[in-house]
């Protein structure tokens, strides 16, 4: 026989499920804005070692154009190393060629994300950022609102937003670099427009090789950039359906963050 619950009962266990891990998470160690291949890996990377690690995203869905290869054709290929980080997860991948893997994206993004989650990551989800919190010449957090507001007449949605503060944010908003470019132009650096192709034509080993270089902390502390937002800050050829570099870049940037954290608690202390 199926347990019997009440209406009441279902409501209090959603929002104070909920209640509770926004609450953890007003003030946490790394914030990643974005959910796709790159922002998915250093989630699981943070949070494996015990850093507290808030993913935000605007889709009800994580994962972004993880789960579609070229052509809207469901299959994934990465090339070496980057196929460690997926045979880490326990999926075997079938060789190409030397050096060249292909596996179905929706087995990746899935144990991605069931790992990411078994190792403390948090999803915020259906919520967009729509600015950076800035002080002491460092980014210091996001504020946020619902997304389903956005498609809304302004004078039906005139909702403030919420702020959440982090040690580090990880800017994995993909080609529009949101963060990034928002951070750029409260500084007054090189305004950046996401909408204009910043890309070269496509290259794959240089486009590739480029993005994991780039990832880092951007010249702005307190913000690491990683995956497609490296390729429009920096202006890199495009890679195309090939994801080796999105998940190295990532595992760089959950690297590039937990030393950030380790430095400060080091000076705090």
């Amino acid at each position: 026989m199926i347990q019997k619950v009440s209406e009441s009962e279902v409501s209090r266990a959603i929002i104070e499920g909920f209640t509770k891990d926004l609450l953890d998470h007003t003030s946490t160690d790394v914030i990643i804005v974005g959910s796709g291949p790159a922002g998915l890996t250093a989630a699981h990377y943070l949070a494996k070692q015990g850093i507290r690690t808030l993913i935000i995203e605007r889709n009800i869905y994580a994962g972004g154009g993880f789960w579609q290869g070229g052509f809207l054709f469901p299959k994934t290929v990465v090339q070496a190393p980057g196929n460690e980080i997926i045979e880490e997860l326990g999926i075997q991948m079938d060789e190409v060629k030397p050096g060249l893997y292909i596996s179905d994206s929706f087995r990746i993004v899935s144990k991605l994300l069931s790992k990411a989650a078994e190792s403390g990551a948090k999803l915020l989800n259906s919520t967009y950022v729509d600015d950076v919190i800035f002080k002491d010449g460092r980014v210091t957090g996001v504020v946020v609102n619902w997304f389903p507001i956005t498609q809304m007449p302004k004078f039906i949605t005139c909702m403030d937003p919420i702020a959440l503060e982090a040690k580090v944010v990880i800017d994995a908003t993909g080609h529009d670099a949101f963060i990034s470019t928002r951070a750029r132009e409260i500084l007054g650096l090189e305004k950046i427009d996401p909408t204009k192709r910043r890309h070269g034509g496509m290259n794959i080993d240089e486009a590739e090789e480029a993005v994991v270089e780039h990832t880092g902390e951007t010249e702005i502390p307190g913000l690491v950039i990683c995956g497609m937002a490296v390729a429009t800050i920096n202006g890199t050829p495009r890679m195309g359906p090939i994801f080796g570099g999105m998940l190295l870049s990532g595992k760089k940037a959950a690297e590039t963050a937990a030393n950030i954290i380790k430095g400060k608690i080091a000076i705090e202390k």
